[in-house]
């Protein structure tokens, strides 16, 4: 028998840090919630503008009453880093114009419902 479980599985929420800097950059999110079967795969979109090159990206995970986990990060040249052994199922995406960025989680789980953070930091 197939077990299929709809959840609540994403809540994006996303957020900006620029240090040091008089520069807006403004940050939407194409979705604000989620909802997928268990197995399936999730791309979470984080779309931003601005008036210079973004150096970093990032993506943080928030359980209820937790602090923010840090994800994995994509500089300005493409250099993509995370902790494969903790998140083997995640992978990110910049697109080439450099104003859309993509978090996809690959076979969601249960344990995959939180928040999601997006990060822009110069």
């Amino acid at each position: 028998m197939v077990h299929e479980l709809q959840y609540d599985l994403f809540k994006t929420c996303l957020t900006l840090f620029i240090s040091g800097s008089t520069y807006e950059e403004e940050i939407i999110s194409a979705t604000t919630e989620e909802r997928v079967f268990e197995g399936d795969g999730v791309t979470l979109s984080c779309n931003y503008t601005g008036s210079y090159s973004t150096d970093t990206l990032l993506w943080y995970q928030q359980y209820p009453r937790s602090k923010p986990e840090f994800l994995l990060l994509i500089t300005e040249g493409g250099l993509k880093t995370h902790n494969e052994s903790t998140h083997p199922r995640l992978s990110v995406k910049l697109n080439e114009d450099k104003t859309h960025v993509d978090l996809e989680i690959s076979s969601a789980e249960v344990t995959d419902s939180a928040l999601y953070y997006c990060e822009v930091a110069s």
